[in-house]
């Protein structure tokens, strides 16, 4: 089993405990909103106090983003699928941007009536009595119980769903200690015969508003920035250094984060040695995304691992490399420097069913891709073979060639054809002189629809031949292509 299959199992046994705990935490949530909506708007009537009704709006506000809440926490937790394929985490999301939008109506109307009251009504009669002390005084234990319960599990499983819920109970506990000076003030009113104190419940509903308002507008920023896949600019400075810093890695091309409820999901793109052979770039993506993990230990990391760029000092690897992104098999690579001037030189096998000119159109496309990706050479020969064996490469520098050397070999082709009931053409020849040694190369044309075999048969022979004829050759390069 590989690290990256551990780790997603991993994620999906903690999300699922994850799903379960949220899920209890939220119901607990919903029953407790229940249960103050309905003792502050019975004692809110009883007492005409603004500021409990405001609450007990409030509560109600809390009761229906708490159900939303659970809502939003059941569908979370349904996994991927083909409409959804990055899982329903958004859902929390939206869950925190309807809860915004209903705090600010309900901020609305308690801005209103606390001016009406305030501005219009010269004198409304609010009871400041034991029921209403004792309601604000139980909805601050239950709220603070509440919203210990959902902070500490929203923490855990950064639940931005029940972060909201959380701080809709801390902001419900600051507001009944706003009423609760209301009623203070009220109560006063009457004790030290100061009339004016008896606005202090409307003036308290208002800073149940301000408060409501703040955390409104700080819980909607949240939501719209995770539906929009916006991330804080730090975390994505985070994950790129975390990246970078696993040995092997060239560089990091690009990081993409986005947040789906409380998992983060990470699409990181690598540059390694163009070299590298397959299971080597798999390990070094194992490493990446463990090393990613440490800065997001919940994400869901994806690596996409690309070859790095071909440099100068690579060349034997960089043709290797471009000859397996055409099936091909490269060897006897021989890379010649003159005059300032290089070329390269090589066997490439393909399959000994293609026809010539099958074979020599993928032998084409490969010698235009490696020119592309190393446009300092000046010369690239293939030969083109069913199979063969693989000979050492080598770099070289060249002494000037001689004509009469080529004469000479283009005599010997000549007496070659006498004997060959095969017609072929010669052209391109050319002749350097390597430790002593003559290094021939040469084009050489058949009909398109010959074997591949055959035409390797044929250069075969004519290897063998001009050998024999010319003593001082050590290598033959043969480029065969249709007519």
């Amino acid at each position: 089993m590989t690290d990256s299959h551990t780790n997603q199992t991993t994620l999906l046994n903690n999300t699922a405990e994850a799903n379960r705990e949220k899920r209890i935490v939220a119901i607990s949530s919903v029953a407790a909103a229940v249960l103050l909506v309905l003792m502050k708007l019975v004692v809110g009537i009883a007492t005409n106090s603004l500021g409990i009704l405001s609450e007990a709006l409030h509560s109600g506000l809390d009761f229906v983003a708490a159900t939303i809440t659970l809502w939003a926490v059941h569908m979370s937790s349904r996994p991927a699928d083909r409409d959804h394929t990055y899982g329903h985490g958004k859902f929390e999301n939206l869950s925190a941007l309807l809860e915004t939008l209903l705090l600010l109506a309900t901020c609305g109307w308690i801005v209103y009536e606390a001016g009406y009251r305030l501005l219009i009504v010269e004198h409304v009669v609010v009871h400041a009595n034991i029921w209403a002390f004792g309601v604000v005084i139980v909805s601050i234990v239950v709220d603070f119980s509440r919203w210990r319960a959902l902070d500490r599990v929203a923490k855990k499983y950064d639940s931005q769903a029940l972060e909201a819920d959380a701080l809709h109970f801390s902001t419900d506990i600051l507001s009944s200690f706003v009423v609760l000076l209301g009623l203070l003030g009220v109560l006063l009113a009457d004790v030290i015969d100061q009339p004016w104190m008896e606005k202090a419940d409307a003036v308290a509903a208002l800073g149940v508003a301000l408060i409501v308002i703040w955390v409104s507008i700080r819980l909607g920023r949240r939501a719209i920035d995770d539906l929009l896949d916006r991330v804080p600019p730090d975390m994505h400075e985070a994950v790129t250094k975390a990246a970078a810093a696993v040995s092997g890695v060239e560089e990091v091309k690009r990081v993409r984060l986005r947040r789906g409820g409380p998992l983060i999901f990470a699409d990181i793109t690598l540059t390694v040695d163009c070299a590298s052979r397959l299971e080597s770039a798999h390990q070094l993506a194992d490493r990446a995304e463990a090393a990613v993990r440490t800065v997001l230990p919940n994400a869901d990391v994806i690596i996409h691992v690309e070859p790095g760029e071909f440099t100068e000092n690579d060349l034997l690897a960089a043709i290797r490399v471009c000859a397996a992104r055409h099936e091909l098999e490269a060897h006897s690579i021989r890379i010649i420097d003159e005059s300032g001037h290089r070329s390269v030189e090589m066997h490439i096998e393909v399959p000994d069913t293609l026809k010539l000119e099958e074979a020599h159109q993928k032998a084409t496309a490969f010698e235009d891709d490696l020119r592309r990706a190393m446009p300092q050479l000046t010369s690239v020969v293939t030969h083109i073979e069913p199979d063969g064996d693989s000979q050492s490469d080598l770099t070289a520098r060249t002494a000037p060639d001689t004509s009469t050397e080529i004469l000479q070999i283009e005599s010997a082709i000549r007496r070659f054809a006498q004997t060959e009931t095969t017609t072929f053409e010669i052209h391109d020849i050319k002749v350097q002189t390597i430790a002593g040694e003559l290094n021939v190369s040469f084009h050489c044309t058949l009909e398109a629809n010959t074997p591949i075999t055959t035409a390797h048969e044929l250069t075969q022979r004519l290897e063998t031949y001009l050998r024999a004829e010319v003593s001082r050759i050590a290598r033959v390069m043969i480029h065969v292509e249709p007519h």
